[in-house]
């Protein structure tokens, strides 16, 4: 049994992987920007598979919310096994119409609440000497996409946080790794019509959406994975690129 923190628990990927866990048996702290009510129904959920979670609500990109999260689980749990970084933004728009506030939002929600939650929970791990990390990326910080620039650049940028972390930390036993994901069926991707995902489906060599079920069952793999595995972008998109 170990204690895993999530992020980004309210949106569909996190509460998928949070349900796994749970019902391997690990305990969880879930967080969330500001739905409190998702993350109280996913709390009941792990309940009921007989595990326990404690909850977080706040903007991770800010330095103490971050360290409270890393506070409130060693204090109550005594140790972090792992860190799942799950929070995600997108937005589809022409880059010239993109505001300022556009982009800070997305790089505050796609990278600087990984680089304040990792500052955050590193120590415990380094001390320790054992942990794992693992964000969760998409195929566009490796590739980008037009009309989400914004977005490819963030998850750009936290594949290359992945890459140098992994590296400082090797040697403290804490392995960090990267999920590049495909297109997902979740709620961020709704801003796509029905027609527009079945033709992003047909350019699939496995011809279809993945679920964050599917998604879940992957990260259960690699936080299963030998410490030897550090450093790496791992693409999960069904062959797409």
């Amino acid at each position: 049994m170990k204690v895993y923190i999530i992020t980004g628990a309210s949106g569909d990927i996190g509460r998928a992987i949070a349900v796994k866990l749970a019902q391997e048996g690990h305990r969880l702290t879930l967080c969330g920007n500001h739905n409190r009510e998702a993350l109280a129904r996913l709390s009941q959920t792990i309940s009921q598979v007989g595990s326990s979670a404690l909850l977080f609500t706040g903007d991770l990109s800010e330095e103490a919310s971050a360290k409270e999260v890393i506070r409130m689980t060693l204090e109550h749990y005594g140790r972090i096994d792992g860190l799942i970084n799950s929070v995600g933004a997108a937005s589809l728009g022409l880059f010239t119409d993109l505001s300022t506030d556009d982009w800070n939002k997305l790089m505050n929600a796609n990278l600087n609440s990984v680089f304040q939650m990792c500052h955050a929970a590193v120590p415990s791990m380094v001390c320790r000497r054992q942990g794992t990390i693992l964000n969760i990326s998409s195929v566009w910080g490796v590739r980008g996409a037009s009309c989400e620039v914004a977005y490819s650049a963030a998850k750009g940028g936290l594949n290359l946080l992945t890459r140098a972390l992994a590296k400082e930390l090797a040697l403290s036993n804490i392995n960090v790794n990267a999920l590049a994901l495909g297109m997902v069926k979740t709620k961020m991707n709704a801003m796509l019509s029905e027609e527009e995902q079945a033709s992003i489906a047909e350019e699939i060599p496995a011809g279809r959406i993945t679920t964050p079920e599917e998604v879940a069952d992957m990260v259960s793999l690699l936080l299963q994975s030998p410490s030897y595995l550090t450093g790496q972008i791992i693409g999960f998109d069904g062959g797409w690129f």
